[in-house]
């Protein structure tokens, strides 16, 4: 199977088109006009800014943080829980008075919310000042859809269910100088029970690996030194091809690359983390050691319920392989609490779980009712049993986060400076090669520099230091 491909050029015509009014804009106003784009969700929304904001620059306007002064306003959505669509619909009702005090300004939303029919449908209908929706599978068609919202004065809404195709060369205005986020597939095809993804993003689509690799090394090339390589689960990497690749072989092939960098990658599914990939991670040295393995639920009836497609045992079993082999992993993960029927019994098996691992790091969220997932239709339990556990299970991994953080203290551990904390400039942070956030007294280290910290004092989301030969 082969997935379609199209190049960012076949939208040329549209790109020239709106650069032509923009040009008309700067010779009429002095000044080119501007955008405005904010992210909702996870990094491959992140991602998907960035592409934006390079089309946006590409077609002549220039980035502004000042929502207020902007000539286009897009934010990028999450449909993953609740709270973020519920903040979305805010930021919608807040719009409306920019519109009507500047009724020329685009106003215009896009992201994986954007794909779900009756969001869609409730946009079209009750807030007339939106001007253009989109879904995650239509920002290669981005630049004609703004056209014909500029020059048709008519709402477009470009959410269609569709396959989805992979749309290359597209211009990215990265928000970072040294760290970069690529994009190696889109698309999910696990349907876990709780989540709205594959609905959303279609089904998994893998880049080539000749294109990822000429991305990776176009940004090493300039300077890049923490790459992290995006897929809804890039275990299952050219899954959906008829080639002989498979993510460890892209891994090491990038690892091959010249040039002084850091390899990270997400997200992880257990049931697709295989042995090649841990002695991959093992054995070539750019790679992170840092693994992010969501297990979501200590409790096998639980994760038979998410569709999840492995077991605890099986789970524990890769990770002690994983520590085998790599003695200094830093591990993080995902979990969710208070899934539909999760009793105490299965709640205390996801607390042992997390005991017995021992993580530096967990995502725990709060089950939230997705419409049009499996999960939906189960039986939910209560609220407030919900929070109880939350709080619980929070309380044990700060624990074991401190413990964890603490084996650092009287270490010397190489970081990459991330930049100043605070409004005196007195700390500078960074993070390790496994993703640990240090904090240190400012040293005169630039972002993007890689220096060597001494740790003295550990908390449970970070770890402090002084540089050494600084």
């Amino acid at each position: 199977m082969k997935n379609d491909l199209i190049l960012y050029s076949s939208q040329r015509e549209y790109c020239d088109k709106v650069r032509g009014i923009t040009y008309s804009y700067l010779l009429k106003n002095g000044k080119r006009p501007m955008y405005f784009t904010h992210t909702f969700g996870c990094q491959q929304n992140e991602s998907d800014t960035e592409k934006i904001n390079g089309m946006l620059s590409d077609m002549g306007y220039e980035k502004t943080e000042n929502r207020e002064e902007a000539d286009v306003i897009l934010y990028n959505t999450c449909a993953v829980r609740e709270h973020a669509e519920q903040r979305v619909f805010g930021t919608i009702g807040s719009l409306v008075g920019i519109k009507r005090e500047r009724p020329d300004v685009i106003v215009a939303f896009c992201g994986c919310m954007m794909q779900r029919e009756e969001i869609a449908s409730e946009l079209s209908k009750k807030y007339k000042h939106v001007d253009l929706v989109f879904g995650p599978q239509a920002i290669g068609r981005f630049p004609e859809n703004l056209y014909n919202c500029i020059t048709c004065h008519e709402r477009i809404f470009d959410v269609k269910k569709e396959k989805g195709s992979i749309v290359e060369d597209i211009p990215v205005q990265r928000a970072s100088s040294y760290k970069a986020w690529v994009s190696v597939m889109y698309g999910c095809n696990n349907f876990c029970s709780y989540c709205i993804v594959p609905y959303v993003r279609g089904r998994e689509r893998s880049r080539p690996p000749e294109k990822v690799i000429e991305e990776v090394s176009s940004l090493i090339s300039e300077g890049y030194k923490d790459i992290t390589l995006l897929g809804q689960n890039v275990n299952s990497y050219c899954n959906d091809t008829d080639s002989n690749w498979n993510f460890a072989k892209l891994l090491r092939m990038i690892n091959d690359i010249d040039g002084d960098f850091r390899i990270r990658f997400m997200t992880s599914h257990p049931k697709d983390a295989t042995k090649e990939l841990i002695d991959t991670v093992a054995e070539c040295p750019k790679i992170c050691k840092h693994l992010h393995l969501p297990f979501q639920s200590g409790s096998n009836r639980i994760l038979s319920l998410m569709n999840r497609r492995y077991t605890r045992e099986q789970y524990l079993d890769l990770i002690g392989y994983a520590r085998s082999v790599i003695p200094d992993l830093v591990l993080t993960s995902d979990v969710i609490v208070g899934f539909p029927s999760e009793t105490d019994d299965d709640f205390n098996e996801t607390v042992s779980l997390v005991d017995k691992v021992g993580f530096q790091g967990l995502y725990t969220f709060i089950y939230s009712v997705r419409s049009g997932t499996p999960a939906a239709s189960m039986l939910q339990i209560d609220e407030s049993v919900k929070h109880e556990r939350f709080d619980r299970l929070c309380a044990l991994q700060n624990f074991k986060a401190t413990q964890f953080n603490s084996n650092y203290i009287g270490k010397t551990v190489k970081i990459l400076v991330d930049g100043s904390m605070g409004n005196d400039n007195t700390l500078q942070t960074g993070r390790t090669d496994g993703n640990i956030i240090v904090n240190f007294p400012s040293c005169g280290a630039m972002p993007g520099e890689f220096i060597d910290i001494k740790i003295d004092m550990a908390l449970n989301w970070a770890i402090f230091g002084q540089a050494i030969n600084k």
